[in-house]
């Protein structure tokens, strides 16, 4: 298992469910006007309560400051997990040789799982560390002139390492919708461009601001994601009923997901160990999981048969903490 760093610095921003109308035209030349922006980097996820989106500084810079934007305070660098060519498990591949070790040292992380592939996102800041931490475990290379070059072991030199914090166990929950994990060629994005447009901006019933759904069953969950020109979507099966099903691409099994939210309230940036602590049981466990991150929660998405033993899993592992 090896990792990219990749070039982007990335934006964590928040957008207002009801500011969303402020930001619908620079959003829609982020997805389909690629030609008029340099940004290689964007990734967008509704969720009940917001909108998050993660982008490079090219795209961060075509959104307009406003009381509806909330950005991290950080910039975050990308490391992209190398598979090389092997399909498995998406977050619980790399949860004993990458995420735990992170947490160990303190370094907090967001995930973002696509079809393709894995993104890690972690501080600028905290780069020194996390080269530190991993230089036993991966290796971690850089693109120069098109090529992968490896990092230099003195990049780490002089860096200490630091203790974990005390771990807080947050409480799970599953809605019951049944996801599907998706890619597009990217020839054919202008195709669904108006059903895609739809489907992010206009399709969905509010009441005061506020998406009448009941998270306990089901809520609105849509992740879409272009990066370096590779797309990803994660979407529920009833709204995959409006796409051209010839458009869509999936595995050969054409699998079906469950969601695992984590957190009864917000979750902290600052905060470390909360991927490591759900990628951990799941690796133990053997099961597959994609996981994204957003602004206020994290998603962990597992094969559709084994989510009562997932959220049994999960559960034991508060009433240990407790």
């Amino acid at each position: 298992m090896d990792l990219q760093l990749l070039e982007h610095r990335v934006r964590v921003t928040s957008i207002d469910k009801s500011g969303l109308w402020f930001y619908t035209h620079p959003l829609a030349k982020l997805l389909f006007l690629r030609h008029r922006t340099r940004c290689k980097f964007f990734s967008l996820t509704e969720t009940p309560e917001d909108y998050t989106l993660m982008l490079d500084e090219e795209g961060f810079q075509e959104l307009a400051q406003s009381d509806f934007l909330h950005v991290a305070e950080n910039t975050w660098r990308v490391l992209n997990v190398l598979s090389n060519g092997i399909q498995t498990g998406g977050v619980t591949k790399i949860a004993k040789s990458v995420i735990a070790p992170l947490a160990e040292h303190n370094v907090s992380v967001l995930m973002l799982s696509t079809y393709q592939t894995d993104y890690i996102l972690v501080r600028e800041d905290d780069l020194p560390v996390v080269f530190h931490t991993l230089s036993g475990e991966v290796s971690i290379y850089k693109e120069e002139d098109g090529d992968l070059i490896p990092m230099c072991s003195e990049e780490t030199n002089g860096v200490k390492a630091r203790n974990l914090c005390d771990l807080t166990v947050h409480p799970v929950q599953s809605p019951e919708n049944r996801f599907c994990i998706l890619t597009l060629d990217r020839d054919t994005l202008p195709s669904i461009s108006t059903i895609l447009l739809d489907v992010l901006f206009y399709s969905r019933s509010y009441q005061d601001g506020v998406p009448a759904v009941s998270q306990e069953k089901s809520f609105n969950f849509f992740a879409f994601s272009l990066i370096d020109g590779y797309i990803s979507i994660v979407m529920d099966t009833e709204t995959k009923k409006k796409f051209p099903v010839d458009l869509l691409l999936t595995s050969s099994s054409g699998e079906l997901w469950r969601m695992v939210r984590i957190g009864g309230q917000p979750l902290g940036f600052d905060e470390c160990g909360i991927v490591a602590q759900i990628a951990g049981p799941l690796a133990d466990a053997d099961t597959s999981a994609y996981y994204i991150s957003t602004f206020n929660f994290d998603h962990a998405l597992v094969p559709e048969e084994d989510i009562d033993s997932v959220i049994q899993l999960l559960n034991q592992r508060q009433e240990n903490k407790s």
